[in-house]
């Protein structure tokens, strides 16, 4: 992850968000007095605590857990034609 004083990121605050939201780059800005933070893209914050998410909901990684044991044993379920066109857009 690419760092910026506070002062380059004031004097190029226009690129620096362009980079983060087009680009999906992160940019950590530093203080001098500490308290440095982090410059992201709406869309990746949101990824980003979609995913804590998950990962601090027990149930839900079990669930993952099992569909990945399933899946690697091909004992799961498997979809119909109709749901395979369903979800494939058919």
């Amino acid at each position: 992850m690419k760092s910026v004083s506070v002062n380059q990121f004031r004097s190029n605050i226009k690129n620096f968000v362009e980079k983060a939201t087009s680009d999906h780059e992160p940019l950590k800005v530093t203080r001098r007095s500490g308290g440095d933070f982090i410059v992201i893209s709406a869309e990746d914050w949101e990824r980003d605590q979609e995913t804590l998410y998950v990962l601090q909901n027990s149930s839900l990684m079990m669930q993952i857990a099992e569909s990945a044991r399933t899946h690697a044993q091909r004992s799961g379920y498997t979809p119909t034609d109709g749901e395979m066109d369903e979800i494939l857009g058919v």
